[in-house]
């Protein structure tokens, strides 16, 4: 029995809403073995004060049934984020909010391929618009969490290297949209070959040392499922909802489905599913369903919320993203479009009425 042993039946032990163990989470700080007794030592920061405690029994369950284990002491250090509220479990999440951000969204799929870059960035767009409308001066900003492959600055138009003042990073503009992203931060062609804990870091320095202040409402684009990036920035930020991408077909119905419970149990409110790659319409309004029907209203029905909307298969739609304009900015009146803009009023609407 030694350190080397223990770790490994630690692996076992999964960080509580997550596939991931806590072991690969860098949660296990120390282990000490002498003559049978085991003393691990885990620092963890949460808001979620059933955390620890599901922790601390997962583990003493685990190394208990070991041979050779006599006893098992769990030494529990654990500190909340940075500015949190105190405050259990029950309700709204108590993480702390960015300053002068008043609304955070999530933008988040179970598996890849199914449009969630193209939908956070048309959705952002839309959403800078309708609060223009209502004379927001302040309104959106766009985060790019998906660390490996970040696709936001294409779609956004946004190039070169973001400013420091004042120790914070000025985010790049376009459409009155405020955009931060790793691919402002990296050359084009050089890849990001990070462990879990530099992703999280990442996460974090974008969430708390880029000037988003004042800002609306800011669209956070997850990298496809619950892993690093998801827990990091549930443990780092209040998010006051997250909005489901999936695709008709039932392979993509599953894994979103499956991915999206990850929010509740991390107390993230869902605010509705999107539907991308609905259908595919002609000059003459006739529809054809190349991925099947109905994918997102089954998903939306198993996970208890709404169908936000179903977005149609538009070359526009590919062809604005390649370009660096989204289609909700080069054709706001086309019927993909008008579609994101329905979307947005909605989600509005939704934040204002939980407020």
């Amino acid at each position: 029995m030694n350190e080397s042993t223990i770790k490994q039946a630690l692996s076992a032990v999964n960080y509580p809403g997550f596939s991931r163990d806590i072991v690969s989470f860098g949660l296990v700080q120390g282990v000490d073995v002498d003559d049978g007794r085991v003393r691990v030592t885990i620092v963890l920061t949460t808001a979620d004060d059933t955390v620890p405690s599901r922790i601390k029994s997962s583990i003493e369950e685990t190394l208990g049934s070991l041979d050779g284990v006599r006893s098992v002491d769990v030494d529990m250090q654990v500190s909340a984020p940075k500015g949190a509220a105190p405050g259990g479990s029950q309700g709204k999440p108590q993480q702390n909010r960015i300053p002068g951000v008043r609304w955070t969204i999530a933008i988040a799929s179970g598996k890849g391929g199914v449009g969630k870059s193209t939908i956070a960035v048309n959705l952002a767009c839309a959403l800078e618009q309708e609060l223009a409308a209502q004379g927001q001066s302040e309104r959106v900003g766009l985060l790019d969490c998906d660390i490996y492959g970040p696709s936001v600055p294409l779609m956004m138009g946004v190039n070169g290297r973001p400013e420091v003042a004042d120790e914070q990073i000025i985010p790049l503009t376009n459409f009155g949209v405020r955009v931060m992203s790793m691919g402002l931060l990296v050359d084009e062609d050089a890849p990001v070959v990070w462990r879990g804990p530099m992703v999280s870091s990442a996460i974090t320095q974008f969430a708390r040392n880029v000037k988003w202040d004042p800002l609306e409402l800011l669209v956070v684009d997850l990298p496809p499922g619950t892993g690093d990036a998801q827990l990091s920035l549930v443990q780092t930020i209040a998010m006051d909802g997250a909005v489901i991408i999936t695709t008709p077909q039932a392979a993509a119905v599953n894994v979103a489905s499956r991915g999206a419970r990850m929010f509740g149990k991390v107390n993230v409110p869902l605010l509705g599913v999107i539907e991308n790659m609905s259908y595919l319409e002609n000059a003459e309004g006739k529809r054809q369903y190349l991925f099947g029907q109905g994918g997102g209203a089954r998903t939306a029905q198993e996970l208890d919320t709404r169908l936000l909307g179903e977005i149609p298969l538009d070359p526009m739609l590919r062809e604005g993203s390649d370009a660096g304009v989204p289609i909700t900015v080069a054709q706001p009146q086309s019927p993909a479009a008008e579609r994101f803009f329905a979307i947005a009023r909605d989600i509005l609407a939704t934040l204002g009425g939980n407020r």
